[in-house]
């Protein structure tokens, strides 16, 4: 995961992602910033989250799990390697193991827990927060290496260095029936997302499946042949939308830009131009 900012300033939802009826899966890490709600249950590689996060069904890690203080789980937790547990915790199912268990001072699991490596009852480690503060102070200082080895420790992979972690950043909420964020939003492709994307920007990839609507303060982009089941709404940017898109709702922007077969099956509302873009063959 290379790495040149802070990680947790931007919502960041990777290439194939789906949002299943109970579960948001996605083939890399997860990292949640502090005090943000996820809805869903959450199935990934290492599964990272600061403190007060709330998860509104399973956690599934392939790898490690680490959860800071006071973030509530509705239901299980199951991890394949290691599991660091915050002070305050609180699981509402079973919590299983297969590595070691590291855990803090009054975290309840109300169906049990076990591990099949070492299980150290204490304040397990540093909170996710101080360690994101730490990181956006070696960027500020201009200490990008350090940075990365940092990022590399937490959340990458040498079997599969490829793939882009999930990025929710702090005091969000993400669910079915909206995503809620104040931060830019980067939607990769091939993605199949239900709710509504509130953000600061949005950029979706292509072929992706959106069941809700975009709206953002500054530019809107829609993929090449990406459908959006709702309107595509910017208050003060640009939407674009590429070749093959289509929009199951109504536009409305500054300028708007529509790729070569692009569809918008509502009404166009654009204060300023409206470019056609038109393909090669269409040129001669």
């Amino acid at each position: 995961m290379a790495i040149t900012r802070d990680p947790l300033d931007e919502l960041v939802v990777p290439d194939g992602t789906e949002a299943k009826e109970v579960a948001l899966e996605t083939a890399g890490d997860i990292l949640v910033g502090g005090r943000s709600t996820v809805e869903f249950g959450v199935r990934g590689r290492n599964v990272i989250a600061g403190e007060g996060v709330r998860f509104g069904g399973d956690i599934e890690a392939e790898g490690d799990c680490r959860l800071d203080m006071f973030c509530e789980v509705a239901s299980n937790v199951l991890v394949g390697q290691d599991a660091y547990i915050g002070e305050r915790v609180h699981v509402g199912g079973e919590m299983k193991v297969a590595g070691d268990l590291d855990i803090g001072d009054d975290v309840e699991i109300e169906e049990g827990f076990e591990a099949n490596g070492w299980i150290v009852i204490r304040n397990p480690m540093p909170t996710i927060v101080f360690l994101f503060v730490y990181l956006k102070h070696l960027l500020l200082i201009g200490e990008e290496d350090a940075a990365q080895q940092l990022v590399s420790e937490l959340v990458d992979d040498e079997d599969t260095p490829d793939a882009e972690p999930l990025v929710i950043p702090r005091n969000a909420t993400v669910g079915d029936d909206a995503w809620r964020v104040s931060t830019p939003a980067t939607i990769g492709s091939d993605c199949r997302l239900h709710g509504n994307v509130r953000a600061k920007s949005i950029d979706a990839g292509a072929d992706c499946n959106i069941f809700g609507s975009l709206r953002a303060r500054s530019d809107v982009a829609v993929g090449e042949r990406t459908r959006i089941h709702g309107d595509v709404t910017t208050r003060n940017g640009d939407v674009t939308i590429a070749d093959e898109a289509r929009i199951l709702g109504d536009v409305s922007c500054r300028n708007l830009e529509l790729g070569p077969e692009a569809e918008v099956d509502g009404t166009i509302r654009a204060d300023g131009e409206i470019t056609m873009r038109t393909t090669e063959r269409e040129i001669e």
